[in-house]
């Protein structure tokens, strides 16, 4: 069933007299509950399309509807409400707050979230019940991007979002990382939809979208996805 239709979505930004397209006349759907990779160069609009389904940008001209409610046409506060509700985000630097602990930066969703899941239970889940007390700086950071997940987890989103989430940590570590994220995400039955460079994402993917020059080239339905332990790092 699809969560998520793009439907003639452009996306310009304009500087003076001069206009780029960051996205030209974009339509695809995503079916709920699936892992979906963004594959592209940089400057390719991988990363337009993150933000117009985050609720973070809104399109020049398309419209874009999640669960059937057309986002493209919402104000700052509704957008504001949706992020709330229906996304969460996991990023490529991490984004914890450095004087929290690391069970204070996950329970910090309780401000926004309408049905956040306990910060302790979520971090049992990603393996650091040990480091509640903790600081970000005492952590490592694949530990620090496993604190991310489990505060992105705990919004209790419909959507996760993924900017380059292993971009920062070494192969071994990142390799860890997406295996616990996938787990964890199918697991809960979250849409996944990772931006990110990397070819070997895209073989675990049940739907990978390649852009270039702010286009979709392809898009591509993988009926037996590799599983991380398969895929050759």
């Amino acid at each position: 069933m699809p969560i998520v239709e793009f439907k003639n979505v452009s996306r310009i930004y304009k500087s003076g007299d001069h206009e780029m397209k960051a996205l030209n006349n974009v339509s695809f759907t995503l079916d709920e509950g699936k892992f979906v990779v963004i594959l592209g160069p940089s400057g390719a609009g991988k990363s337009t399309l993150l933000n117009l389904l985050g609720g973070l940008d809104s399109p020049t001209d398309g419209k874009i509807f999640v669960q059937g409610k057309d986002i493209s046409t919402l104000s700052n506060d509704e957008l504001a409400e949706y992020r709330a509700a229906i996304v969460g985000f996991v990023f490529q630097f991490y984004n914890l707050v450095p004087t929290l602990t690391v069970k204070e930066n996950v329970a910090l969703v309780k401000e926004i979230a309408s049905r956040p899941l306990p910060a302790e239970k979520m971090l049992a889940e990603v393996g650091l019940s040990d480091h509640l007390s903790n600081f970000p700086s005492e952590l490592s950071g694949g530990e620090q991007q496993r604190v991310s997940i489990a505060r992105a987890l705990a919004k209790n989103p419909k959507i996760l979002l993924c900017d380059e989430p292993t971009g920062a940590l070494d192969s071994e570590t990142g390799v860890l990382v997406l295996k616990l994220l996938l787990s964890m995400a199918r697991s809960y039955g979250k849409t996944i939809v990772i931006v990110t460079h990397n070819q070997n994402i895209a073989k675990m993917a049940d739907t990978v979208i390649r852009v270039k020059n702010g286009k979709i080239r392809s898009l591509e339905q993988q009926s037996n996805p590799m599983s991380a332990d398969e895929v050759e790092w």
